[in-house]
């Protein structure tokens, strides 16, 4: 009888001894929730940024970790399904207990997650280019807003290419829509005529361009020179590029500029039909600078693919991660309202050899540049900001949203301030 006992007493001593080891394991970490498409529409562009997570999770944890303590990534696989991405992204913040999670692509995907991690207060790591007219406090946001990418494009055309016609051409979703409404306004308060800008909105994957390329020939022969300013999304760049070169519009005639056309993109299909059309974004793979060389060096040893390229989201999801670590190392915890509160005013190192700092309305400062497609699937830089450009979480040029301010500083906490009622909205999206 008392041998039984003392095997019982064992056996519990050792269940006790192994839970122990499990739960200090867990402990002993931080897990970090990575939130991008594996599967599906979006698989292609999105788990680039997953991969770019892991390495750069891999190389905290070869200095060190943080606080202490290795870093551990969750992986979910929301597969392209814009309902998914807010369950997944409960169960990374309620079950697996992540610190913060880096995911999204798509606006509607990122509308999708957002109340949960409002309604948890946990954080989000927005990285891809956006239409701007949110802000909350619990998203960061190290894409570019418009005033970052869509206007600084129209700027270029209209001043250094002397551009009188434009052409306003997307994906018919909630990014282009929005960000044609901003620069629809934009244009006509710098005197463009309702009648010198043709809009146009196709569905994603959308194949047959002639009709509508004939138009925007069309459009451009009135005598004024007119540029196409792009929205396309995803596979429908291909075949829209294509049209373009077969009726003879060459991007002396008409040039392009996308905002989501990057090298990722490029990789893999005939160029011959871009080159000379424009991109707008925050960073280049050609960017000459030491740090964006190291990054480089360490992105194709990782993926052991000499062949990889890089591109303005994975430099995005590099200045939030980097951040992160920073805003946890400075409040000494990985609490997610201590963190929130450490975030803003950290900098740390952009690609493009200077620094990008996080604003009270948790938009980060950014570079502009404007590159030139290359038969080789790069960009030659062609206009670049001095400096860098705060990221505007509302638009100047909406009536709607010209009076709003966003500062999640104590003790205003706002993400939509009205500086004429002076009243906070109550609402943050």
């Amino acid at each position: 009888m008392k041998k039984t006992k003392f095997a019982l007493t064992g056996l519990a001593a050792a269940m006790t001894m192994s839970f122990s080891a499990v739960t200090m394991s867990a402990e002993d970490t931080i897990k970090v929730g990575v939130l991008h498409s594996l599967s599906g529409t979006m698989a292609i562009s999105e788990t680039t940024l997953k991969d770019t997570v892991l390495m750069l999770i891999e190389e905290q944890n070869k200095k060190g970790g943080v606080l202490g303590k290795k870093l551990e990534a969750v992986v979910v696989d929301p597969a392209s399904n814009w309902p998914l991405f807010a369950e997944k992204a409960r169960e990374l913040v309620e079950k697996e207990k992540v610190s913060a999670v880096f995911g999204c692509w798509t606006s509607v995907s990122r509308k999708s997650v957002l109340p949960v991690f409002e309604e948890l207060n946990s954080i989000l790591f927005y990285p891809v280019q956006y239409e701007g007219e949110e802000s909350s406090k619990n998203v960061f946001y190290t894409g570019a807003a418009p005033n970052q990418q869509a206007i600084p494009a129209v700027d270029y055309l209209m001043n250094d290419l002397g551009v009188k016609r434009w052409v306003l051409a997307g994906t018919d979703y909630v990014y282009p829509r929005t960000t044609n409404k901003i620069l629809e306004a934009y244009l006509k308060a710098k005197g463009v005529k309702e009648s010198d800008i043709m809009i146009n909105y196709t569905p994603f994957g959308h194949s047959d361009w002639q009709s509508i390329v004939s138009d925007v020939k069309k459009f451009g022969s009135a005598g004024m020179k007119t540029a196409v300013v792009s929205t396309i999304n995803g596979d429908a760049n291909v075949p829209f590029y294509k049209e373009l070169g077969n009726q003879g519009i060459s991007a002396q005639d008409i040039p392009v500029v996308a905002f989501s056309v990057g090298e990722e993109e490029l990789s893999g299909i005939d160029t011959k039909p871009l080159v000379g059309h424009l991109a707008a974004w925050n960073y280049f793979q050609s960017v000459e600078s030491e740090t964006n060389d190291a990054f480089i060096e360490s992105w194709k040893k990782y993926i052991k693919n000499a062949d990889r390229v890089t591109n303005d989201p994975m430099e995005a999801s590099y200045i939030g991660f980097n951040m992160w670590v920073k805003a946890v190392e400075k409040a000494g915890t990985t609490d997610s309202e201590a963190v929130q509160d450490a975030l803003i005013g950290i900098a740390v190192p952009n690609l493009s050899g200077g620094y990008s700092a996080m604003m009270p309305n948790h938009h980060i400062t950014k570079p502009v540049l404007i590159g030139e497609i290359q038969d080789d699937g790069q960009f030659q830089i062609v206009s670049q900001t001095p400096g860098t450009v705060v990221g505007d979480a509302w638009s100047d040029f909406l009536p709607g949203s010209k009076d709003l301010i966003s500062d999640w500083r104590k003790p205003l906490s706002c993400g939509n301030y009205n500086v004429k009622t002076a009243k906070c909205s109550g609402q943050n999206f």
